[in-house]
């Protein structure tokens, strides 16, 4: 039921969505340059690896040195305001379709977490990632990993077809309201270094 409610409401989106995402992608490609469309390697269900794409959301910007600036540096008022609106999530929906992701899960971090992951971190992977899920509409980026960590184990363990209806309902007024978009300090997140308890043992 899930798989069939994932792959309904995404080609459903993909119609109603289909003009604007035109459009956004040609301003995309008008104000930030090319790609249009960044992709990533991304942990799925079971640790797998599959490629992620979204919207590009920051310019190459480059120091003197050939290396990028940080993502601060990079991060455009029309980049804030794509990751702000959460539009740079919707190409996800094809990985919805394609069976890499769900609508709802624990969302998909970097390959370079998977082994810095306690045991019950990672059982955040015993589903397929989401475009949102449980951590993004109790607080997104604004939480710790610790507090992201237990929530995306919680839905891992209370999933239902209704919690992920709550869940969808809730993320549109999250994205509404704009609310926990990045931690304080940050363009979005720090990296994930390892649980605080194992660094203490």
């Amino acid at each position: 039921m899930k798989r069939l409610i994932d792959v309904s409401l995404s080609l459903v989106a993909f119609v109603f969505f289909g003009l604007p995402l035109l459009l956004l992608a040609w301003q995309i490609r008008r104000k930030l340059g090319s790609p249009v469309f960044f992709r990533q390697a991304r942990p799925g269900l079971h640790g797998r690896p599959f490629q992620m794409v979204k919207f590009r959301t920051m310019t190459a910007a480059r120091a003197s040195d050939g290396q990028l600036l940080p993502d601060a540096e990079r991060l455009t008022a029309f980049g804030r305001f794509l990751r702000a609106s959460s539009l740079d999530e919707l190409p996800e929906l094809w990985n919805v379709l394609k069976g890499d992701m769900s609508l709802v899960g624990p969302r998909p971090l970097l390959m370079d977490y998977l082994p810095l992951y306690s045991a019950e971190q990672s059982r955040r992977h015993e589903v397929r990632p989401g475009i949102t899920g449980w951590a993004q509409i109790n607080g997104r980026n604004a939480l710790s990993w610790d507090e992201k960590f237990k929530l995306d184990v919680w839905y891992v363990d209370n999933r239902s077809l209704w919690l992920d209806i709550k869940i969808l309902w809730l993320t549109v007024r999250k994205v509404l309201v704009r609310d926990g978009i990045s931690a304080a300090g940050e363009a979005t997140m720090p990296r994930f270094t390892g649980s605080r308890m194992e660094h203490e043992q």
